[in-house]
């Protein structure tokens, strides 16, 4: 068969898409780009907002309309939460989130026999975390190890508790193993993933956490080997993780930190597990152990019963922890969810003028940032050729470019950096 992917969503989303790719050429099958024909086209969806299962069913139904006579597959966290709703679109084959070895099976049944086919299972059910075939298919520097699925966290607003079940662990040899045959593959940093990794080995025996996993990995693989953390929970953040994190020399000081908002009682209403003096002593404690590093966040703006006076106050917070970047989301009403049944929700264009003035905020700490380190050099991972320049990125996550005659990718440089273009900053080879 000749298999399209289309992936939306996270960073899982992206891992397990990879890693069905891998599985269907091992099946002896082939890929082809999602835009032009092909025997199967597989949507691996999303569904954390309102808006995630719109993209999701615009997708289908492109894909539907693209190829009447072709198979439409379809997996991922909408169709694991809302089923009947995928199966209205016409769609040939529906999956959930788990078994992706069994969906690349059961898309060779669907082609060969032409029936359609739900699969979905329950997701509180798993106990075992689903190991897949680690690394890309294309020449990326930056390869992800899903070590983590799951969680247990419940906020308010969030549905993928429903669609990926109980938290569920890759054991460390495991990590370690994934880890080295990255490296073998050619990989120059690796992104340590999951639905919320924070949580790992709660499900293992023994007492090993997220930072003992970290630090196997970080051993493993030689000094000059990235390895970069995915998201992490402000709980994560102790005077003793930091410590040993520090001490790891090719681990990234790069760290994203969920926040979501500043203000204490719309922290309260999104049922999430610490409040902003907890969160800014994470801040502090990152900063304690190295200079200037990169701390990046969430936040979500409007969410319902957010007054002024609120929002002000997440303004605030955000200038105090001086964030080197920012993802800056309006609140998205997720039906199921206990905030979609919340009084006070805020009209879209005053979610859509506070998003303008926080990313205002962020911009400028984003640019002060990068600002810093003008003058110096640093180590950059080039990823790839664009415009003219080769553009990668520094272990704190800033982007850089730099002109060349040699064929940057997948190379490790030491550049000097000489100005700031928007929120790049670029540099030349030394």
């Amino acid at each position: 068969m000749q298999i399209a992917f289309y992936t939306l969503g996270c960073k899982v989303n992206q891992y397990e898409t990879q890693a069905m790719e891998q599985l269907a050429l091992q099946r002896g099958h082939s890929l082809v780009p999602f835009e032009g024909p092909a025997d199967v086209y597989v949507i691996n969806t999303c569904s954390v907002t309102a808006v995630s299962d719109k993209k999701s069913r615009q997708m289908i139904r492109r894909a539907r309309k693209q190829a009447p006579d072709s198979v439409v597959a379809v997996c991922g966290c909408y169709p694991q939460t809302h089923p009947g709703d995928v199966e209205k679109l016409g769609v040939d084959l529906i999956s959930g989130t788990g078994d992706r070895t069994g969906f690349v099976e059961l898309l060779e049944c669907t082609w060969k026999d032409r029936q359609s086919l739900t699969v979905v299972d329950d997701v509180f059910q798993r106990r075992v975390f689903e190991p897949l075939p680690a690394g890309g298919l294309e020449g990326r520097t930056r390869a992800m190890l899903k070590m983590e699925d799951g969680c247990v966290n419940f906020c308010s607003y969030c549905i993928i508790p429903y669609a990926r079940g109980r938290i569920r662990s890759l054991p460390v040899a495991d990590c370690v193993r994934q880890a080295r045959e990255l490296v073998e593959q050619g990989y120059q940093e690796i992104v340590l993933t999951g639905i919320e990794i924070s949580s790992w080995g709660q499900d293992l025996e023994g007492e090993e956490t997220l930072i003992d996993a970290v630090e196997a990995i970080c051993r493993a693989l030689p000094g000059h080997i990235r390895v970069r953390l995915g998201s992490l929970e402000p709980r994560t953040i102790t005077k003793d993780f930091c410590r040993r994190c520090a001490a790891l020399e090719n681990l990234c000081p790069h760290f994203h930190l969920s926040m979501q908002s500043g203000c204490d009682s719309v922290l309260a209403r999104m049922n999430r597990k610490y409040d902003s003096a907890r969160y800014y002593e994470s801040v502090q404690l990152l900063r304690e152990v190295y200079d200037r590093p990169g701390i990046t966040t969430d936040l979500i703006v409007g969410f319902p019963g957010e007054t002024e006076e609120e929002f002000a106050q997440t303004l605030d917070f955000i200038q105090k922890c001086g964030f080197s970047a920012m993802h800056i989301f309006p609140y998205s009403r997720r039906p199921g969810t206990p905030a979609a049944k919340m009084p006070g929700q805020v009209p879209n264009a005053e979610k859509e003028a506070r998003c303008r003035r926080a990313a205002q905020v962020a911009q400028k700490m984003e640019e002060d940032y990068l600002d810093s380190f003008l003058g110096q050099q640093v180590p950059v991972l080039f990823e790839e050729e664009r415009e003219g320049f080769w553009r990668g990125h520094t272990t704190r996550y800033a982007q850089v470019a730099a002109q060349s005659g040699e064929d940057l990718h997948n190379r490790l440089c030491t550049v000097r950096l000489i100005r700031r273009e928007g929120l790049t900053l670029v540099g030349e080879l030394m």
